[in-house]
């Protein structure tokens, strides 16, 4: 009878890990170049792949296809050129560019750059177009404070209704210390799924996040520190940092339908929660 027992409770165990390993890739950000850390082949994702591209005069510049991907980069630290097809431009801290499909992309710097880089498989083709964040920050709807007491924090959107694209959107979130975000807890996964990385979180700094579908048997409760990411193919994902740091994350999402289900914001608040609204209706304006 205890053997059996044991026997259950180191299935649950080992079942719960294998959902932990689909869900959490640690470190992403510990290599330099250009890396690739997760795409539908290596978890749960259908379309949504996230990358980093890492460069100082070490390793000063990158050259890569975007295939039939779309791919759009946020600058989370220094300057680079980037040249997309022979069309080049510069970008600075909290920057964004979307590259087209079918292109050819060099990368470079003479001093350093971290760029997360958001990824899609499309079937139409999108022009090249910058995202400048002094543009960002004028735009109420594209950068705005939501939350209240203990659930504060700003959101910035600057890969959204600002540019053509197809199934790509993506920005990011900065907390106030030892606030949650993401809160009240909402879910999409009708029509995007999602992946958050953590950025500018340096030890002993961490946050816990939470993804659930039903909240009594979560699909991931786990520490997340500055590199880690996570996935969110479905369920409500909400997040916390602990006393006196932040928690900030860049998120990225891919439209199911390309074009179509391209819409932040719709979004469906967990039940119990959804009295105050979801906390960024702001982003329809």
């Amino acid at each position: 009878m205890g053997s059996g027992k044991q026997k259950a409770e180191d299935d649950m165990s080992a079942q719960t890990q294998q959902q932990t390993e689909q869900l959490i890739f640690r470190k992403t950000n510990a290599q330099k170049g250009r890396t690739i850390s997760i795409t539908p082949e290596n978890s749960t994702m259908k379309h949504l792949s996230y990358g980093r591209i890492i460069l100082d005069k070490e390793v000063p510049t990158v050259k890569f296809a975007t295939g039939n991907q779309e791919s759009g980069l946020i600058c989370l630290h220094g300057k680079c050129t980037i040249t997309c097809d022979g069309v080049t431009n510069e970008i600075g801290l909290h920057d964004s560019i979307y590259l087209p499909r079918d292109s050819q992309i060099e990368i470079t710097t003479d001093s350093e750059v971290d760029l997360a880089e958001c990824l899609a498989d499309v079937e139409n083709k999108y022009p090249l177009q910058i995202v400048r964040y002094a543009d960002v920050e004028k735009d109420g709807s594209l950068r705005f404070q939501t939350g209240g007491a203990s659930n504060s924090r700003t959101v910035n959107i600057t890969l959204g209704k600002n540019v053509e694209a197809g199934r790509i959107l993506a920005g990011f979130t900065t907390s106030e210390p030892g606030h949650w975000t993401s809160w009240p807890p909402h879910e999409h996964a009708s029509m995007l799924e999602e992946l958050y990385v953590y950025y500018d979180m340096p030890a002993p700094a961490f946050g816990v996040q939470f993804v659930y579908t039903n909240p009594d048997e979560p699909e991931f409760i786990g520490v997340v520190r500055d590199g880690d990411a996570v996935t969110m193919p479905k369920g409500f994902h909400p997040n916390v940092s602990v006393p006196g740091h932040p928690i900030n994350f860049v998120w990225m999402m891919a439209a199911h339908r390309e074009v179509e289900d391209r819409q932040f914001g719709v979004v469906t608040v967990q039940p119990g929660f959804d009295q105050g609204g979801s906390g960024l209706e702001a982003s329809r304006r």
